[in-house]
C-alpha cells in the first residue's frame, strides 16, 4: 500500500460489537504505550461537521479541504467526488504506531473479525485474510479465536504479529 505504518482491520457485520471491542482495544494499546490511529468507514452519508458552524459553511461553499485548528487538536474534512478508499485516508495519518480500520471489509491488510452468532450465520471475512476472530461462540477457525472479553489476548497478538514487539 506504500505506507510503512502497520494497518489492521476490524471487520464484521453491523451490530456485531466492532465499536465496543475497538474502544476497549484502543484503551489497552494506549495503556501499553502505543499511539493508535483509527479509521471508521461507513457506507452512509454522515455530516463531518456541525450544521451552521463556520467550518461547515466553508465546506458547503465549496472548499475542498477545511481544517478546524484548536489549542487541543485539529480536525480535517476533505471533499471527494466518490469514496477515496482506505489508501488515501491512511496516507493522511501520521504520528501513530498502528492504524486500525473499522469497516472496509475488503483490503489487503490482516483483519480481526468480530463475530456474534445472533447477528449472522457465518463469519464475513475469508480465512486467508484473518489475523484472528473475536466471537461469542467457539468457532472452527484456523485463525486464533478470542472471547469478546479477552481484549488483552487480542492486544498481545497484535503486538506479537503486527507490531513485532514480542508482547
Amino acid at each position: 500500500m506504500g505506507n510503512s505504518l502497520p494497518v489492521i482491520g476490524l471487520a464484521g457485520y453491523s451490530n456485531s460489537g466492532k465499536t465496543t471491542l475497538l474502544e476497549k482495544l484502543i484503551t489497552e494499546l494506549k495503556r501499553r504505550g502505543y499511539r493508535v490511529g483509527v479509521i471508521k468507514h461507513t457506507h452512509h452519508h454522515v455530516e463531518l461537521d456541525q450544521p451552521g458552524k463556520d467550518t461547515w459553511r466553508h465546506a458547503r461553499a465549496g472548499a475542498e479541504v477545511v481544517v478546524l485548528a484548536t489549542p487541543s487538536g485539529v480536525s480535517l474534512a476533505r471533499s471527494y467526488e466518490s469514496d477515496p478508499g482506505p489508501e488515501a485516508v491512511i496516507s493522511m495519518m501520521d504520528g501513530v504506531d498502528l492504524i486500525i480500520i473499522e469497516g472496509y471489509k475488503r483490503g489487503k491488510w490482516p483483519k480481526i473479525e468480530v463475530y456474534r452468532h445472533v447477528v449472522s450465520e457465518r463469519p464475513a471475512i475469508p480465512r486467508e485474510e484473518l489475523l484472528a476472530v473475536v466471537s461469542d461462540v467457539p468457532l472452527d477457525s484456523e485463525a486464533p479465536c478470542f472471547t469478546l472479553d479477552d481484549v488483552a489476548g487480542v492486544a498481545n497478538l497484535i503486538e506479537r504479529v503486527i507490531l513485532k514487539t514480542g508482547g
